[in-house]
């Protein structure tokens, strides 16, 4: 019997405690879309996209011109100038292809420019949600532009526009 009691009271207890716990959530896309930095970190990023993407344009036409001249000269060239201008023409290809991976891949240039220039902002609005829900008791704030999932939120409960007013962004 005493255990039974005692079981009892850890479960009230625990249903106490979970019902006490206070859930929020934010929206980080609206919240970084409202920040003047962030828009300017996102034109500073489509500018180097779109200067490296022109580069990697201009080194495909490149190698598109040689093709088509190989082609017209195909009939006059011996088989060894063939295969040297095939072979030329395949290492450019390659090389565009590297080019494009430099600026563009995992690890290229804009990926990492993204990165420094995005992750100070992330910063400053997660510092913002710490500090909202230190101050307002809450066990758990979920973001609802990385988690899409939800299908029902609750406006009350959407903490984005406290955020922006501690980052001093007037809405």
């Amino acid at each position: 019997m005493k255990r039974v009691l005692t079981l009892v009271a850890v479960l009230g207890l625990g249903l106490t405690v979970a019902q006490a716990q206070k859930f929020a959530y934010v929206d980080t896309e609206y919240i970084l879309e409202k920040m003047p930095e962030y828009t300017t970190a996102q034109k500073q990023i489509e500018q180097l996209s779109n200067q490296y993407q022109t580069t990697i344009e201009n080194e495909a036409k490149k190698v598109d011109q040689l093709f088509r001249n190989y082609q017209a000269e195909r009939g006059r060239l011996s088989d060894v100038q063939r295969q040297q201008r095939e072979q030329e023409i395949i290492n450019k290809e390659q090389a565009v292809k590297d080019l494009q991976k430099t600026y563009f891949g995992q690890e290229g240039t804009v990926t990492k420019r993204t990165e420094a220039l995005m992750q100070p902002i992330k910063d400053k609005v997660q510092r913002a949600i710490d500090a909202l829900a230190k101050e307002g008791g809450y066990a758990v704030i979920f973001d609802i532009a990385a988690a899409p999932g939800f299908i029902y939120t609750n406006p009350t409960f959407d903490l984005s526009n406290l955020v922006l007013a501690r980052l001093g962004i007037r809405i």
